[in-house]
C-alpha cells in the first residue's frame, strides 16, 4: 500500500560550514534524515551511504514487522558500507552519521533512530519530540543531573553515545511503531535545526498550516536567523490532510544529492573532535563517537564539577551564616552594655535589668542583673508608674543611682 500524503525535504549548508555533510530523503513511503560526521569528507560519505542504502526501502510492506526488519537490515548494511569505505580510504577512519527514518505502513509509522537528529510529531496543534537523543548530556538529563534547559547549552551537548559508523558492524537503532492519523505532520531534522530553533518557534511555524515545502522554508529561515552554525536538513511528512502530493518523484537533498554519486574528495587526515561548539570551524567533524574510557572520564569530570559547585554553594552559605552569626553576636554583645530599671514580675520588686527592653520574637533581649528589696507597692504612686514603664540607664552605675533615688522616695516607716 502506498502512503497517502505529501512531503518535502530541504538541506542547507548553513552560515559557517563550507560543505554539507547532511543528507535527506522524502519518497513515497520512506523519509530519512542523516547528519554525517568525520571531517571534511567523511561526513559527506557517511550520510550519503546511509541514504542511498535506505532508499531501496521506499515501497509498500505487508506488515510493520517486515518494515522494521528491513530498516534494521539496511542500517547494518550501511555500517558495512562505511567499514569497506574506510578500508579503501584509511583517511576516512572515524566517519559516521546519525540516522532518523520513517517507513509508512498503512496507518502506522515505523521509526528507526540513532544519534541526535530528531523526529517530532505535530498533532492537534501540539508538538511532541518522539525520539531521544543518544548524547552524553541526554544521559545526564535522564539521570537527573542536569535539566533539559541546561542540556541545551551544555558544552558537550553534541558528544554522541551511539551513531551509525565504521566502528560498529551491528548498530543498535531505537526501533518502534506508532499509529498515525490523518492530519498528523511528522518533522525529521538534523541538530542544525533543533540545536538552534527551540520548540516554541517550531510550533509557531507549524501552526501556520502551510504546505510542507513552505513550512520547511519557514523553519530553515528561523535556523538561518539564529546563525545556522551547522548544516540544516528538514523533512516534513503530512498524513492525508489538505496538501495533495504534487509529485511522486523522491526528493534527495544534501550530500546524497550529488549528481555524480558518492564522491570522496581528497581530504586532510581528520582530527577527531569530541566537542561540537556552536561556532566550530566548518571543516571540522561535527560529531565524534568517543571511546568508553573517555566517556567515563567525562562523567567523572562532570561529577567533580558538580561536587565543586556544591561545595562552592556550601562554602558561600557557611560564609553568609558566619557573617549573620557574627552580626547577631556583636549585636547581642552591644545590648549587654545597656541597663534599665523595672519590675521583677516574679517578686514584684524593683530590679536592674541588663540588655534592652525590646524582644526579638520569642527571645528576650534582657535579663535581671540585680534584684532589690524595694517593693513596688512601697513606692509613691508617681514612682510606681515610672518603674512600671521602666527607666533607661546609660550605665550600670546610672542604674544603681536610679535605684538609690527610688529607695530614698519611700515614705518614712516603709523603708526596707
Amino acid at each position: 500500500m502506498v502512503f497517502e500524503g505529501s512531503s518535502a525535504a530541504i538541506s542547507h549548508t548553513g552560515k559557517v560550514r563550507s560543505n554539507n555533510q547532511d543528507s535527506g530523503y522524502a519518497g513515497a513511503n520512506l523519509f530519512v534524515v542523516a547528519d554525517g560526521m568525520g571531517g571534511h569528507a567523511g561526513g559527506d560519505v557517511a550520510s550519503s551511504l546511509a541514504v542511498h542504502r535506505l532508499e531501496n526501502l521506499d515501497h509498500g510492506y505487508p506488515s510493520t514487522m517486515d518494515a522494521q526488519a528491513s530498516l534494521q537490515a539496511a542500517a547494518t548494511t550501511a555500517a558495512g558500507d562505511m567499514i569497506r569505505a574506510v578500508k579503501d580510504r584509511p583517511e576516512l577512519a572515524g566517519l559516521g552519521t546519525t540516522l532518523d527514518a520513517i517507513i509508512m505502513v498503512d496507518d502506522y509509522a515505523v521509526i528507526g533512530h540513532i544519534g541526535d537528529s530528531r523526529i517530532y510529531l505535530y498533532r492537534d496543534e501540539t508538538l511532541t519530540q518522539i525520539t531521544t537523543d543518544h548524547t552524553f548530556v541526554q544521559r545526564l538529563v535522564d539521570a537527573g543531573r542536569i535539566t533539559p534547559e541546561e542540556a541545551r547549552y551544555h558544552p558537550r551537548r553534541s558528544v554522541l553515545m551511539r551513531v551509525l559508523s565504521d566502528m560498529d558492524a551491528d548498530p543498535e537503532l531505537d526501533m518502534f511503531v506508532m499509529p498515525t492519523l490523518p492530519g498528523d505532520r511528522w518533522l525529521l531534522c538534523s541538530d542544525g535545526l533543533s540545536g538552534v530553533v527551540d520548540e516554541t518557534h517550531m510550533l509557531k511555524t507549524l501552526r501556520l498550516g502551510m504546505a510542507p515545502g513552505r513550512t520547511a522554508d519557514g523553519l530553515l529561515r528561523f535556523a538561518l536567523d539564529g546563525g545556522a552554525p551547522d548544516n540544516v536538513t528538514i523533512v516534513i511528512v503530512d498524513v492525508g490532510g489538505q496538501h495533495p502530493l504534487v509529485s511522486g518523484t523522491p526528493t534527495i537533498v544534501g550530500a546524497a544529492a550529488n549528481p555524480q554519486g558518492i564522491v570522496v574528495p581528497a581530504a586532510r587526515p581528520a582530527r577527531p573532535s569530541w566537542l561540537h561548539p556552536v561556532r566550530q570551524a566548518a571543516n571540522e567533524p561535527t560529531h565524534f563517537e568517543p571511546a568508553a574510557d573517555y566517556l567515563e572520564e567525562l562523567i567523572e569530570e562532570d561529577h567533580r564539577r558538580a561536587v565543586r559547585r556544591r561545595f562552592g554553594w556550601i562554602a558561600g552559605l557557611i560564609v553568609v551564616i558566619a557573617l549573620m552569626a557574627a552580626a547577631l553576636i556583636g549585636g547581642y554583645a552591644w545590648t549587654q552594655t545597656r541597663y534599665f530599671v523595672g519590675i521583677d514580675s516574679k517578686t514584684d520588686t524593683v530590679a536592674i535589668f541588663q540588655g534592652i527592653q525590646q524582644d526579638l520574637g520569642p527571645f528576650s533581649m534582657s535579663h535581671v542583673y540585680q534584684d532589690t528589696d524595694i517593693k513596688v507597692t512601697d513606692l509613691p504612686v508617681f514612682y510606681q508608674s515610672t518603674v512600671q514603664n521602666t527607666t533607661s540607664a546609660s550605665s550600670l552605675g546610672d542604674a544603681q543611682g536610679i535605684v538609690d533615688r527610688l529607695r530614698a522616695s519611700i515614705p518614712t516607716g516603709k523603708t526596707p
